[in-house]
């Protein structure tokens, strides 16, 4: 008889986008393990025991949840955003996939959230109305250069692109170059929005045209989102912006 393993998403970061099924994944669970500021935002009880590790340890941080699952304990994986979007649900399964027979066994259990382009684009209206992608800039796990092809394809292809992990100290020219990229195919006055800690006390939004978009507006807090030629802004007297994306998409074959 195995313990349960939750996976769970603390949302962008705002208490309130922490799902009701998540919050009883945390109250049903003994132990967490995770990044310790996602942990952080839990409020556990005394009874409960942090298991905290750096970042870039996920799948190391996987297995030692699946082997105290094993042994019967009820552990809670804690990611950011949403758990299956660049996070902790797939080096879960990973560590399954590669690991002993019995942590197939395993009473597994993900638990969807908020990742963090549904929460930029709430706040900013619908940019992902129609069809869309999300691509991490991040070349710590694939090669740039599938990161490069990816970028012409969705672009060709007309879909609204959110980039995750855009730049970091140790990757500071990747969005530079992405924005480059983009401008071979897009139109300048395309709408960039460049939303930082969507939902938080130190939130950020702005938007600005692909053709004028500067990769130091953004940190490894920001989701980059970069509209489709169909995208449109409202502008609203005395309000912010509105930035969304069509539903109806004209046929251009006609």
């Amino acid at each position: 008889m195995t313990g349960k393993l939750f996976v769970i998403g603390t949302g962008p970061g705002n208490p309130d986008q922490l799902t009701p099924e998540a919050l009883a994944a945390v109250a049903a669970s003994t132990e967490f393990f995770g990044y310790f500021p996602y942990i952080d935002r839990l409020n556990l009880r005394p009874d409960q025991i942090k298991v905290a590790s750096d970042n870039r340890e996920e799948l190391n941080r996987a297995q030692a949840a699946l082997t105290r699952a094993a042994e019967g304990v009820d552990v809670c994986v804690v990611s950011g955003g949403d758990p299956g979007v660049f996070a902790m649900a797939a080096a879960v399964c990973e560590a399954i996939d590669a690991g002993p027979e019995e942590w197939k066994s395993v009473d597994l259990t993900v638990v969807p959230g908020v990742t963090a382009m549904l929460a930029v684009a709430a706040r900013i209206g619908a940019p992902l109305g129609h069809d869309f992608c999300a691509i991490s800039l991040s070349d710590n796990l694939k090669p740039w250069d599938i990161i490069e092809k990816r970028l012409r394809l969705v672009s060709e292809a007309g879909l609204v692109i959110a980039l995750y992990n855009p730049i970091s100290k140790a990757r500071p020219w990747q969005l530079g170059r992405a924005f480059e990229i983009l401008r071979e195919t897009l139109p300048a006055s395309t709408p960039v929005i460049f939303g930082r800690a969507a939902g938080r006390p130190d939130e950020r939004m702005l938007v600005m045209p692909l053709g004028e978009a500067e990769a130091e507006r953004a940190d490894m807090a920001t989701c980059v989102v970069i509209g489709s030629p169909e995208t449109r802004i409202i502008a609203r007297p005395g309000l912010a912006d509105l930035v969304y994306t069509p539903r109806f998409l004209k046929d251009a074959s006609r």
